[in-house]
């Protein structure tokens, strides 16, 4: 340490200055700061338990009902019932999805869709044999007076094909009758195409029934004879139906060409 009177460097244990004699004054001593205890941290208090969920508070996201694909896959088929194959697959679905869903302990739901799709398809089911029975007695009645219109038509062909021949012998002397429904058609320009008839009936086929020209024999033609019968028997027609230069138009019940023209009914 330093003598306080005269300067001179002291040992720390001297307790007389070495220079000057003086007794050493030791330095007052510094107070240490007061030690400050560190802070306690506040005791965590646990954490409540959690109550409960209430069972009024309903199933968790994860537990909610699912509605039955076969439900609605009954009540799709129900819509459709009017076919037979649709509507009993409906109620075998509607049944099993009913059964599905009481034995889920509310796992599943849709009951009022399975109930739906039932009631659609016992009423196709109820249905389809009233419209197979409306169906078999319609379709016959539909298809003959089908047949018989087409059959009125044959005959106005008939008499338009006649007509249309004696034009035409008129007209073209040199070459008298012909057998191409060709040359009765076309636009009137000649010979080949005088248009006599629609072109629809000079194609040879007109409201189910085909028309055949024959017996054109000599230059020119004096004869000919002319064949409308069904393109499809018992269906587009009954009746076959012939014709010859003498205009009389003659039938045949079964439909036969040979028939009609040897021993046909003369048409009233």
């Amino acid at each position: 340490m330093y003598c306080s009177h005269c300067g001179s460097l002291n040992i720390d244990t001297d307790r007389v200055c070495v220079s000057c004699g003086k007794e050493l004054l030791s330095a007052p001593a510094v107070a240490a700061p007061p030690s400050v205890a560190p802070p306690t941290a506040a005791p965590i208090s646990p954490m409540p338990p959690v109550p409960p969920m209430p069972p009024s508070a309903g199933p968790l996201p994860d537990e909610l009902p699912q509605t039955s694909g076969k439900a609605i896959a009954s009540l799709v088929l129900g819509l459709f019932s009017l076919c037979l194959p649709a509507a009993i697959a409906a109620v075998i679905l509607g049944h099993v999805s009913l059964s599905e869903i009481k034995k889920s302990a509310g796992r599943l739901k849709g009951d009022g869709l399975a109930i739906a799709g039932l009631v659609l398809g016992y009423m196709g089911v109820a249905f389809i044999p009233f419209i197979l029975i409306v169906a078999a007695i319609a379709i016959p009645n539909l298809l003959r007076a089908r047949g018989a219109a087409n059959e009125a038509a044959a005959v106005s062909s008939i008499r338009a094909i006649v007509s249309a021949e004696s034009t035409y012998a008129s007209r073209f002397p040199s070459i008298g009758y012909t057998c191409d429904l060709a040359q009765l058609g076309g636009s009137g320009g000649g010979s080949n195409g005088a248009g006599l008839i629609d072109n629809f009936l000079a194609s040879g086929t007109k409201s189910g029934y085909r028309i055949v020209l024959t017996n054109c024999e000599g230059s020119p033609s004096a004869h000919f004879g002319v064949f409308a019968y069904p393109v499809k028997p018992k269906v587009t027609g009954t009746r076959s139906f012939c014709a010859d230069d003498s205009g009389v138009i003659r039938y045949d019940l079964t439909g036969s060409v040979e028939k009609c023209a040897e021993s046909g009914a003369p048409l009233q």
